[in-house]
């Protein structure tokens, strides 16, 4: 046996047993064998855990932590490391389903354990020998097998935890001597690991996952035959094939061929050869299968009959394929499908389910509906739903959201609309995950893809088990954080939203493919308003005081407030002479100014009750403080209303949604919600009548989202406010505006938006593979600045090492990690290697350092390494950003910590220090001073809050002045055709149909409204390409009647024409009235001027030629600019 030299030793007891044990059942049971070999593995990993000081037990100590950690991944041979997801993975597919796993599978187990064992000897074993795994040496003779035991315990043996333990706390007291030896072993001693063949190892692979999809290779019920013959390649009689798979179905026809390259080819080269496969098998079984193409990293999935190819995730499972097959003769005609009227029956939600169902059948698979926010997008949603799973479009639908509150809100409409639907919240853990349609947020289906198992304990959610998802208010976080679930499901999309985002980096047309402004159905706001009466108004009051807008100045106060001023803020014997107003409402609070605003509320606002309680109210507020400090002013001018009357929605609140739902009931309290960013989007509350925005807001899309939690129509609900009086239905909502936010979007029309945040690591990382490559150059080759990048590259090159491939996110860029996992990527980086490590590997990087401040500082100081090597301006901030820490940390050099680092601390501030240039130098205070930056942060580093009660004056207030429309979602082409309709009557439009040549005047005027005003110049050219101004409207306003039988006039009234010739010159008016002109001659040649006579049989030279200057006069007339 391979294993029996573990017999004799006796410090390998914790493991032994199980490895030996592992290998006598591989003949008898090959899966059994696999479960022994997982069960083996892990005693074996603990135990170095047990052995070896060096070695950090992670937060989890499942088998899959231990072996990730950086601490053991690194210490184990590269690849050996490589062979063990390989032996956890096949275990536990032999749990669940052991006849998957073949004799070769679990052969491939047990030599990677014994190589794992053999490096276990390597570093700690006594008397260590070289050893290689012979397959001769295993057992031949059968064993009994208690398969249902095994499968429970998940082991082969018998083994207590208390037995285990106390071997595992034997070899922990030895640990001190197993670590100081294991250096010494590991120069003295040789160890060679198994070399596996590329394209083996992603055989045994491709196998693996195919298995884990369920995809049976033997037995009765085998359903993947792999090497398959056919025959008539290329429609040459007796020419062979073989397919590296063939997928069948349970009606014993083939459902999927799979094409496999070795890993360092496209993939996409062995798509002619799989069609090919894919003509002799249809031939053959008169049933086209679908094809796959993979080099084990990439995987193209095509079903030539329905959609072009695409890049999937993995190999679907046989209950996905079969769907998909079915639905190639299932599938009806979605524009002959009804539309339900009780769930949908307004116009444009069902123009808008016929836009995305026109579309798809199509074939595109991306769709956005942009529609204002009360119009009814879930209920679109809902409808949209059921009209695809009526024409055997779709079978399981995903709907994401970003918060629980949005989800189950989500999940209860459609429960309204949708009654005979299997329904399941993802979040509240409680429903079937079997259902239909499944709602969740976007962190909780990304760990349910690697959690959720189906009955027959395999993954449930496999990349084609969602044929639709629908993204609710696609403009958050599905851009970068967690695009993997959109890149692992192979789903149609359709996302809604009523604000769509533009930035570079975060664009809601280019995720969904669409061109910019034109979703696949838009319904605005203002139409919901002013046409269709869907939506209500708002009227907007806007008041400015003077502290929110310009701060608090000293010198400006009244006497009275100076002496107040004076005892808030004076501390330390220092006081501020002025407070911007950014610090207002974060620690410095105003009673006078928050008074201002609640009492010109419940003055102003819409009442209910016949006018005796104000409406419901959502103040948007701008922080916690903020929210907390509301309330108790409000508690404070309203005693009677007992302190419930208005709540704060908080997140940190763990009641949070209970007062969301509370909020919802007309009758019930609160009335008024206090809420920080949690109301800002996506709740809906019909009977909110008042929107207070305490806060300044610069996203357009938050501002909109903002203004929609006020939009919805609440018939029956009795209003009373200062415009109408009293009456019945709600006919507006109002703003109250106190931070200027009105007066910014009538500026700024597209807003600011925040640029996607970085984690700390991506950041850290990002910025040393800069270094790393600044370094390559040839003014750093000293030996000490390549020591340095050495030492950098050993850090990224271990956080790439160390990411785990059963995530999603790292899976689906496998190709990219394996890359920068071989260290020999890094010596000598390339543009094109430093794009795909900040843009595809850094967002996956984690770091194990667990002191934040110390990350901070690397950050800071890798920032500022890189604008010394750059020569940026941002240097020099950066140098006094340095130099006030160090004056910080010195204040505190009662610290012993920071005490010991004086010196360094002082050298900072000497010109010594930066003449020197040395960017070694700043390494070096990165080095020294990381640890000690925790002692500045001064116990929750929020400022003391001060609360003072001035005068704020009101410096300006306007009410009722609306913003212009803030989406424009019209097609440009339709834009300039309906704007030439509507203004035939304009000088320029009018000359141009009446066959009148424009002046410069005239140009200048078209030049402005087609470039400037229905659009800009790109607009023009992407759409009408060179086309002249003037030739653009004569198309699309024609050319007046009168006009032109004018311009024909010497023709018509020309006694020597004959019936024949009039005729034809009549054939020529018609057809430039309705083409606005000729645009060639030449024409006059073809049909249908060409019958009965020709042009040329039919008039002499000298009229052919007076008809054809006409001709090219009347379009000429539509290009020629003549003197004013």
């Amino acid at each position: 046996m391979n294993f029996s030299f573990l017999q004799q030793k006796t410090e390998y007891a914790l493991f032994a047993s199980a490895c030996i044990e592992a290998e006598k059942i591989y003949a008898s049971a090959p899966a059994m064998c696999a479960v022994g070999c997982r069960k083996a593995l892990e005693l074996a990993v603990k135990w170095v855990y047990s052995a070896d000081n060096t070695m950090k037990m992670p937060y989890k100590d499942n088998l899959q932590s231990l072996i990730h950690e950086p601490t053991f991944r690194f210490a184990v041979d590269y690849n050996t490391w490589g062979k063990l997801p390989f032996i956890i993975k096949l275990g536990n597919l032999a749990v669940h389903t052991e006849r998957s796993v073949q004799k070769n599978d679990a052969l491939a187990s047990l030599r990677g354990l014994f190589e794992f064992i053999q490096w276990i000897d390597y570093c700690y074993g006594s008397d260590y020998e070289e050893r290689t795994f012979d397959e001769s040496l295993i057992p031949t003779e059968k064993v009994v097998v208690d398969t249902k035991k095994i499968k429970e315990q998940e082991s082969l043996l018998d083994e207590k935890d208390a037995q285990i333990e106390a071997l595992r706390k034997q070899i922990e007291q030895l640990s001190a001597q197993y670590t100081a030896e294991k250096e010494q072993h590991r120069q003295e001693r040789v160890f060679q690991p198994e070399d596996l063949s590329e394209f083996q190892t992603r055989k045994t692979y491709i196998d693996v996952d195919m298995k884990l999809m369920g995809w049976k290779f033997s037995g009765p019920d085998a359903d993947v035959q792999e090497e398959y013959p056919v025959e008539g390649m290329a429609g040459v009689v007796g020419q062979m094939g073989y397919c590296d798979y063939v997928l069948f179905g349970k009606d014993g026809l083939p459902l999927a061929v799979v094409e496999a390259k070795r890993t360092s080819k496209d993939p996409n080269i062995g798509r002619k050869q799989a069609a090919l496969y894919a003509d002799c098998l249809e031939r053959k079984f008169g049933r086209r299968p679908m094809i796959f193409t993979t080099n084990g990293f990439e995987m193209y999935f095509w079903d030539d009959q329905t959609a072009p190819q695409r890049k999937v995730s993995g190999i679907f499972s046989k209950d996905d394929l079969q769907k998909l097959m079915n639905r190639r003769t299932e599938r009806l005609d979605l524009m002959g499908i009804p539309i339900d009227d009780k769930i949908t029956d307004r116009y444009y939600q069902k123009e808008a389910i016929r836009a995305v169902c026109g579309q798809i059948e199509q074939g595109f698979r991306k769709h956005l509906l942009v529609m204002a926010t009360g119009t009814g997008k879930t209920r679109t949603a809902s409808s949209l739903t059921d009209v695809l799973s009526r024409g055997k479009w779709v079978t399981n639908i995903l709907f994401l959201a970003d918060r629980t509150a949005l989800v189950k809100q989500a999940k209860d409409d459609f429960k309204n609309y949708l009654p005979d639907m299997s329904l399941c919240n993802l979040c509240s853990n409680k429903d079937d995950r079997n259902a239909r349609i499944v709602f969740s947020t976007y962190p909780t289906i990304l760990n349910a893809i690697d959690d959720t198992k189906s009955k027959d304990g395999r993954q449930l959610f496999t990349p084609a088990h969602f044929d639709l998802i629908i993204i609710d208010e696609s403009h958050r976080s599905i851009f970068k954080k967690y695009r993997a679930i959109f890149e692992y499901f192979d789903a149609m999309m359709v996302g809604l939203t009523a604000t769509p985002k533009t930035d570079v980096d975060r664009n809601t047309y280019d995720f969904f493919e669409m061109e910019h402004g034109i979703p696949t159905y838009a319904y605005d706001y203002e139409t919901a308003v002013y046409q269709d009466h869907v939506l209500v108004p708002y009227y907007n009051y806007e008041v400015k005081t003077k502290f929110l807008e310009e701060g608090i100045t000293y010198d400006e106060l009244s006497d009275e407030d100076k002496e107040r001023y004076e005892d808030d803020f004076i501390e330390d014997d220092m006081m501020l002479e002025f407070i911007p107003s950014a610090a207002l409402n974060k620690f410095v609070f105003n009673e006078t100014t928050i008074d201002i605003v609640l009492q010109d509320l419940m003055e102003r606002g819409i009442k209910v009750a016949g006018g005796d309680r104000l409406g419901k109210t959502i103040i948007f507020a701008q922080n916690k403080r903020h929210a907390e400090f509301i309330l108790e002013r409000f508690n404070k001018l309203y005693p009677q209303y007992h302190g419930t009357f208005a709540q704060r929605v908080i997140c940190d609140d763990a009641y949070a949604q209970t007062i969301i739902d509370d909020f919802k009931q007309p009758e019930k309290e609160p009335h008024i919600a206090v809420s920080v960013d949690m109301m800002d989007t996506g709740i809906d509350v019909p009977q909110a009548v008042n929107l207070v925005f305490f806060k300044k807001v610069r996203s357009k899309a938050k501002f909109w989202q903002m203004i929609g939690r006020g939009t919805r129509l609440c018939k029956g609900l009795a209003c009373v406010d200062q415009i109408d009086g009293t009456y019945t239905d709600k006919r507006r909502f109002l703003i109250f505006d106190y931070c200027g936010n009105f007066e910014y979007f009538r500026e700024h029309k597209e807003g600011y938006e925040a640029r996607e945040t970085k984690t700390l690591s991506e950041n850290i990382f990002g910025k040393q593979i800069k270094i790393v490559m600044a370094l390559q150059e040839s003014a750093f080759v000293g030996k000490e600045y390549q020591a340095w990048r050495d030492e950098m590259v050993d850090i990224c090159h271990k956080q790439v090492a160390s990411l785990n491939p059963d995530l999603i996110a790292v899976k689906l860029r496998m190709q990219v990690v394996e890359k920068y996992k071989k260290r020999d990527a890094f010596v000598s980086l390339s543009e094109g290697d430093k794009g795909e490590l900040l843009t595809q590997i850094a967002p996956l990087v984690r770091s194990e350092e667990t002191d934040e401040f110390a990350k901070r500082f690397d950050n800071f100081m890798y920032g500022l390494i890189l604008a010394h090597i750059e020569q940026l301006p941002s240097f020099k901030y950066a140098k006094k950003q340095l130099c006030d820490m160090a004056v910080l940390l010195e204040s505190k050099a009662s610290i012993p910590q920071i005490k010991a680092k004086l010196p360094i601390l002082e050298e900072i501030h000497t010109d010594a220090f930066w003449d020197a240039n040395d960017i070694l130098l700043f390494e070096k205070v990165r080095k020294e001073l990381r640890d000690l930056i925790r002692f500045l942060d001064e116990g929750g580093s929020e400022q003391k809050r001060i609360v003072t009660k001035l005068t704020d004056p009101i410096i300006d207030s306007q009410e009722g002045v609306q913003l212009d429309a803030a989406y424009d979602f019209e097609d440009y082409r339709a834009k300039v055709n309906r704007y030439v309709n509507e203004h035939g009557n304009t000088l320029a439009i009018y000359k141009l149909t009446h066959n009148v040549p424009l002046t410069m005047g005239d140009y200048q005027e078209l030049e402005r409204v087609l470039t400037s005003e229905l659009g800009s110049k790109e607009d023009y050219k992407r759409e009408f390409g060179d086309t002249p101004f003037g030739l653009l409207i004569r198309k699309i306003a024609k050319l007046d009647h009168e006009a032109a039988m004018q311009a024909f006039s010497a023709f018509i009234n020309d006694q020597s024409l004959n019936q024949k010739q009039i005729a034809f010159v009549n054939k020529i008016i018609h057809h430039i009235e309705l083409n606005g002109y000729m645009e060639n001659v030449a024409e006059l040649t073809k049909p249908p001027f060409d019958k009965p006579i020709s042009f040329i049989k039919l008039f002499d030279a000298k009229t052919r030629t007076a008809l054809m200057e006409t001709i090219n006069m009347i379009r000429e007339n539509a290009i020629q600019i003549v003197a004013s």
